[in-house]
């Protein structure tokens, strides 16, 4: 075919509009002005902007390995098929090859780039993950509720470089450069000047195309992060901040907006390539994220969002009523999801005539046409990045590589959609363990976030020891925080409250269910709803029923202990000692109750009876 792919572009439009997608006026404004006559000189009235994006990364430069590196896909029969994806030697391949012929391509991100990392990125405070999203050419991000992990100083340290304040520089005459691209925090002021601590907004300009980006986390990060990484911080309504610098970006001539935003929603299947707009738009999406679009001004063209870990691309209305996009990208690296923006040059703002997302099932010409891509592992590595991390993995070999333990079969925590994980259990139970001794708090129960699992623990050898061996590495990938262990006193009473907050309250609509140590036994059950979800009657502690009056010594992470995830019970409690961190307590468990001959076997998940 000799005709050139823009005039291939300018006739799909007009297809598009006869078949009555658009208006006559867009019809026009679809057409390049050398098709309406004035030479072939004069710029194309559109241009086509390629948005990539991508979110949830947590550091994950390795590929993830067991589930926690598939993403579902749905086959022609229906069938699910879990697809090994992710690793930045695949992501930097993929995008790469995704901008191919686009001279438009802008690359942005959803947050949680860095924190909960594994070793290789946390080890190093996560310079790793900021030198491969330079070099992956990132245009832009928002924070996430994770870059507050260490706190304010130290986010502002991967934005503008400088080697860490404690640990130094890692590698000899080496000072870490800081991010290419601009962190935006809109939403997150200081509380003493009420100033944004990173830039709220930043414009992307290429040959008179402008196009800002809003970048926001989700207001309630205060209460999933330690209170000393949100120390002498204010976090503001997303809506409210979106519309006000969208209004700013607006007086000053930039009409074509994306919004970042870290937070999400949960489509009603775990497939990528799922169809959130069936029966019609927006259809097949629930969570915040439903409410925050409908909220956000018309000025705003798409939404990046991220933090639920989900793949999606649904059209929510904006409030005049305009199919607007919202897209995920699941989580670590395995998705991209790549959107095309028709940037009007006379109008400065993209065509939103009729949005439809571009799928297997159901090609649609109309514009913006958005799709996820999977980061598929049979591709060619990115050499740049394979050299990244080895060099990494040199730094970080003599600690990463240590046997700490010994396993049969894989235990499944984050890949574990059960309320009970094996994993949380097996954690539960070294907290107790260690903390049990009258000397380091006389614990007679541990409690352990489930967001706090981040990955499981893979029987089949990631490098080099052997299949069954945990190494530091690992049981680092498990419990990244290293969060240091609290005992306090609550009483029975408390302890039931702490249960019933688990489905009720903030956590009603996605429950968070605490992993408990073993003698701690209930029912929870589903059909019901709120707080009485709990069946307070069945709670029982070794075999006795909670006395309300009664104190116990509770063990769990400072996290949990400050009233994270909506535990304002768990955050009451007195007579506080403070232990080891998690993930000592995780390896000396391991270590006490496994060898080569005896290894430990998967825990079962029989303390939490659930009633669906």
């Amino acid at each position: 075919m000799s005709a050139t792919p823009q005039k291939n572009r300018a006739s799909r439009r007009v297809l598009a509009a006869a078949a009555g997608l658009a208006t006559v006026g867009a019809l026009v404004a679809a057409m390049p002005a050398g098709a309406q006559g004035h030479g072939h000189h004069t710029p194309a009235r559109t241009v086509d902007v390629q948005l990539l994006s991508f979110n949830d990364l947590h550091g994950n430069l390795e590929p993830p390995s067991g589930s926690a590196g598939t993403v579902n896909e749905t086959q022609a029969d229906g069938t699910v098929k879990a697809v090994p994806a992710g690793g930045v030697e695949y992501l930097a391949s993929s995008l790469r090859a995704a901008r191919k012929g686009h001279p438009y391509s802008v690359t942005a991100a959803g947050g949680d780039m860095v924190g909960a990392s594994p070793l290789l990125s946390g080890l190093f405070h996560d310079e790793p993950t900021i030198e491969a999203l330079n070099k992956i050419d990132l245009d832009v991000t928002t924070v996430g509720n994770h870059e507050f992990d260490e706190g304010a100083t130290e986010l502002a340290r991967l934005q503008n470089g400088g080697c860490h304040p404690v640990e130094g520089c890692y590698e000899k005459g080496k000072k870490f450069e800081g991010a290419d691209f601009p962190y935006l925090a809109a939403n997150v002021t200081d509380e003493k000047t009420g100033k944004p601590i990173l830039k709220p907004y930043t414009v992307w300009k290429k040959n008179g195309v402008k196009i800002g980006f809003i970048g926001v986390t989700l207001e309630g990060t205060p209460n999933i992060v330690t209170a000393n990484g949100v120390k002498g911080l204010k976090f503001h309504d997303e809506i409210e901040t979106v519309n006000k610098y969208a209004k700013e970006l607006d007086r000053q001539g930039v009409k074509s907006i994306v919004t970042l935003i870290h937070e999400g929603g949960a489509p009603a299947s775990s497939s990528y390539n799922y169809d959130c707009d069936s029966p019609a738009a927006g259809d097949g999406i629930s969570g915040p994220i439903t409410e925050i679009a409908k909220g956000i001004s018309p000025k705003v063209d798409a939404l990046v969002t991220g933090h639920t870990h989900q793949a999606y691309v649904c059209t929510i209305p904006d409030p005049a009523g305009n199919p607007r996009l919202v897209t995920s990208a699941s989580s670590f690296g395995k998705l991209y999801t790549d959107t095309t923006l028709t940037y009007d040059r006379r109008t400065k703002d993209i065509v939103r005539t009729a949005v439809k997302t571009s799928s297997k099932h159901r090609p649609a010409p109309a514009n913006p046409v958005s799709v996820n891509h999977v980061v598929t592992r049979d591709q060619a590595k990115a050499t740049d990045m394979t050299d990244l991390i080895a060099r990494w993995n040199t730094l970080a070999a003599p600690i990463a590589s240590r046997p700490q333990g010994f396993i049969s079969a894989d235990i499944n925590g984050r890949g574990s959609t059960a309320p009970e994980k094996p994993l949380g259990n097996l954690i539960a139970d070294a907290q107790l363990e260690g903390l049990a001794p009258a000397d380091k708090g006389g614990a007679v129960v541990a409690f352990m976030n489930p967001g706090g699992i981040r990955a499981d623990l893979v029987y089949k050898a990631s490098g080099s020891e052997g299949d069954g061996v945990v190494t530091y590495g690992e049981s680092f990938t498990v419990q990244p925080f290293t969060n240091m262990m609290n005992v306090v006193d609550l009483t029975g009473a408390q302890l039931v409250a702490a249960l019933q907050q688990q489905v009720s309250g903030s956590n009603e609509a996605s429950p968070k269910i605490l992993q408990v140590s073993k003698g701690l036994t209930y029912t929870l059950d589903m059909t019901k709803a709120g707080a009485d979800r709990v069946v307070t009657g069945t709670i029982k502690l070794n075999g006795e029923a909670i006395d309300p009056a009664k104190t116990y010594r509770v063990a769990m992470n400072e996290f949990l202990a400050g009233g994270g995830d909506g535990f304002a019970a768990l955050g009451a409690g007195t007579n506080k000692l403070v232990g080891a961190s998690d993930l000592d307590l995780f390896n000396a468990y391991l270590a006490a109750h496994s060898t080569a001959a005896a290894p430990l076997a998967p825990p079962a998940a029989d303390r939490i009876t659930v009633v669906q």
